[in-house]
């Protein structure tokens, strides 16, 4: 078994590299569950339906980098069209996983703390597959 540390990770939306700008990704994909429960049964019951995906960002606020959080994921919630995004939870060197797909900026938000960084949050809703593959040399 390998661990790998986080601090390693990597995340691209629209083709464009946040991952100096992220302190946390996190990333569930799974399907939906339909219950097929009925009368009698003491114990729910289920079959997998659609897979659904979502990832969440958070990290520090930029707005003076053209590639920035801001200037990427301001843009993405104003001009509500689907974009590409790459997570690659052991970094993106050659052979390291990679999850890719296309999605929607569904959140932005912006915190300013009077004793902590400016920071900023995003959630990422995945439309269509997800492709879990590895990057390229």
């Amino acid at each position: 078994m390998a661990f790998v540390h986080g601090k390693n990770s990597y995340v691209s939306v629209d083709a464009v590299d946040l991952s100096g700008f992220c302190d946390s990704v996190s990333m569930t994909w799974g399907p939906e569950m339909a219950d097929t429960s009925t009368l009698g049964n003491d114990g729910k019951t289920y079959i997998p339906g659609q897979r659904d995906a979502t990832l969440s960002l958070s990290g520090r606020f930029d707005s003076t980098a053209s590639t920035g959080p801001d200037a990427v994921l301001g843009a993405e919630v104003q001009a509500e069209a689907s974009v590409a995004f790459e997570f690659g939870p052991e970094g993106s060197g050659s052979g390291a996983i990679k999850f890719s797909g296309s999605c929607f900026v569904s959140s932005y938000a912006v915190s300013a703390p009077v004793g902590d960084v400016v920071a900023f949050t995003a959630e990422l809703q995945v439309t269509g597959d997800v492709t879990k593959g590895t990057f390229a040399p």
